[in-house]
């Protein structure tokens, strides 16, 4: 059955790759975007690539989610919406709060409420929720239980313990995260993140729309911003390597993160958009496998060739977590899809295209002066 697919935030990283993969598929797509500058710069038509990628395979409506015209305008005919449309960036979130939950929030409450209250075609809804509402995620006790740690807190990662910890029991161990664990953010954005999927999984059955959940994990890959400061390490230490800068390496370098190439995500989101055994489901998407920060560094210099000055200095942010790994199982067995690319295979392919690209700024460091202003960088 082909589909007409309403992706909100639909000319960014995963949504202008997930319009080309579902154009294919015999989809038909509708695209409504805010081209904020933060991402496609100040003349998106001229400076996004991601925009441009869109020309001929989709219905692109510059708009917002904040909108209800541009949202009405945007669902005609839609049977499907895939509600990619988010402010991202954890740091950030933690100062521009306003903002985070005025499009997060509010652009998803705007959202449903037109479904619930005007006629449309849509039947399923998928958002783009992410594994930040989990917080530090699952770990096991010494005697081999699974508990839910609080968050590090300022007093611990001052004196320089990295580590998780919980009252009453000895070193913790991490394990993957599986989609049934405790729902803990520990950020305004990873907040307006479970806000936005606790509204769709709660509404939307009531209003005959079958909802998705995708927890998406730290997703890279060609295309990915190199403007935007908040998009991840491997944008930013892909700069500074090209610029010849050293590199900050925050905490002890062994925090670990659940990279997912972008290849990946946006098979398992278009599985999710049009398999009929996703409808209700809650999944994670990721890899899988942990991979530290130093490994990252290392990786990173083998793809590019080349090295510069490195540096554990112990400095950390309030708000992130220690480790993050993704149980996939649900993935597997429901949508029969597992992660095909590993991530040496995928830095290569990122650092190929990032070469091709021009040097960007420093908008990473006015992003860490910006928290350290703020008392959210120590």
């Amino acid at each position: 059955m082909a589909e007409h697919v309403l992706i909100t935030g639909g000319a960014g990283f995963i949504g202008s790759r997930l319009a080309a993969r579902l154009v294919a598929g015999g989809h038909t797509v509708t695209v409504l975007d805010a081209l904020i500058p933060q991402v496609h710069g100040d003349d998106p038509a001229r400076t996004s690539p991601l925009l441009r990628s869109l020309d001929g395979i989709a219905e692109v409506i510059h708009g917002s989610v904040t909108s209800a015209e541009d949202l009405t305008r945007s669902l005609r005919g839609a049977t499907v919406v895939v509600h990619l449309a988010a402010e991202t960036g954890t740091g950030q979130s933690m100062y521009e709060i306003d903002r985070y939950v005025e499009t997060n929030v509010g652009g998803t409450a705007k959202l449903l409420d037109l479904l619930a209250n005007t006629e449309h075609s849509v039947r399923r809804l998928v958002i783009a929720s992410s594994r930040s509402i989990y917080g530090e995620g699952s770990y096991l006790t010494e005697d081999g239980r699974t508990v839910f740690p609080p968050h590090r807190s300022d007093e611990e990662m001052a004196a320089g313990d990295f580590e998780v910890h919980m009252a009453g029991e000895g070193p913790l161990t991490v394990i993957p995260t599986a989609e049934d664990a405790k729902l803990h953010p520990s950020s305004v954005y990873g907040i307006t993140k479970q806000m936005q999927e606790s509204l769709i999984m709660t509404v939307s059955p009531t209003i005959g729309i079958e909802p998705v959940a995708l927890r998406y994990q730290n997703v890279y890959g060609p295309g990915q911003s190199l403007k935007n400061p908040y998009t991840g390490i491997l944008s930013i230490f892909s700069t500074l390597i090209r610029q010849g800068k050293e590199i900050n390496i925050f905490e002890d370098g062994l925090e670990s993160r659940d990279f997912v190439y972008i290849d990946d995500v946006v098979e398992a989101t278009f599985l999710a958009s049009v398999r009929p055994e996703a409808a209700g489901g809650v999944f994670n998407v990721g890899s899988g496998v942990p991979t530290t920060v130093l490994q990252v560094v290392e990786a990173l210099f083998a793809a590019y060739g080349t090295e510069v000055p490195t540096r554990v200095s112990g400095n950390y942010r309030l708000g992130d977590i220690r480790h993050n790994i993704a149980d996939t199982t649900r993935l597997r067995e429901v949508l029969g899809f597992t992660p095909a690319v590993a991530f040496e295979d995928g830095v290569r392919a990122f650092a190929e295209w990032v070469l091709q690209e021009p040097v960007e700024g420093d908008a990473y460091q006015r992003s860490l002066d910006e928290m350290a202003a703020r008392n959210l960088l120590k």
